[in-house]
């Protein structure tokens, strides 16, 4: 027994026993934490499932492997919220499809043990992600996947500044988008 106030652990016998560990969350999978803050989402059907089902692809991924086991967070947002965003972070004072915020370690913080690593989070635009799927003519299921797996794919540590870059991003996505049954989304572009 401890002191009071005193929250140091004595062994006991009961320690010694072996008893069964705890079930484990799967380390092969990418979890999404995903918030409702604005917009009308309602066009994009069962629209966790899609979100859950393109992070999960990404996390199979063999460019993936730090997503496995993490944890991430999607923000379905509006045009407004993500305008506020991308002036505030970005200096853009205008909406955009997706934007990415991959978390950093505090200053001074030090390391918790045990949890899954946090890669950041993902605001997604339903108005935009909406009017750009009905310009390109494909389903805003598909380019809502297709942003999931954009803004995801930032988080890990990949961009598009440089024509390589953007090649060797643009090559991930499809692969991932493929193993959803997303069709590729640069052939128009690349035909």
């Amino acid at each position: 027994m401890s002191a009071p106030g005193n929250s140091t652990r004595i062994a006991s016998d009961a320690d010694n026993a072996s008893e069964p560990e705890p079930p484990e969350r799967p380390h092969s999978d990418l979890h999404v934490n995903i918030v409702e803050e604005a917009g009308d989402w309602s066009a994009f059907g069962a629209v966790h499932d899609r979100i859950r089902r393109a992070a999960s692809a990404l996390a199979r991924d063999p460019g993936c492997d730090k997503a496995r086991g993490a944890e991430a967070g999607v923000v379905l947002g509006s045009d407004a919220l993500v305008q506020r965003l991308n002036g505030a972070y970005r200096g853009k004072d205008a909406p955009t499809n997706v934007l990415s915020f991959p978390y950093q370690e505090p200053p001074g913080a030090e390391e918790v043990d045990g949890g899954a690593p946090y890669l950041g989070d993902v605001v997604l635009a339903a108005e935009t992600i909406r009017r750009e799927a009905a310009e390109r003519g494909i389903e805003p299921e598909a380019h809502l996947q297709h942003l999931v797996v954009h803004g995801l794919l930032h988080l890990l540590g990949y961009d598009h500044l440089t024509d390589a870059q953007a090649e060797e991003m643009e090559s991930v996505e499809v692969r991932i988008l493929s193993a959803v049954g997303v069709a590729d989304p640069y052939a128009a572009y690349s035909a």
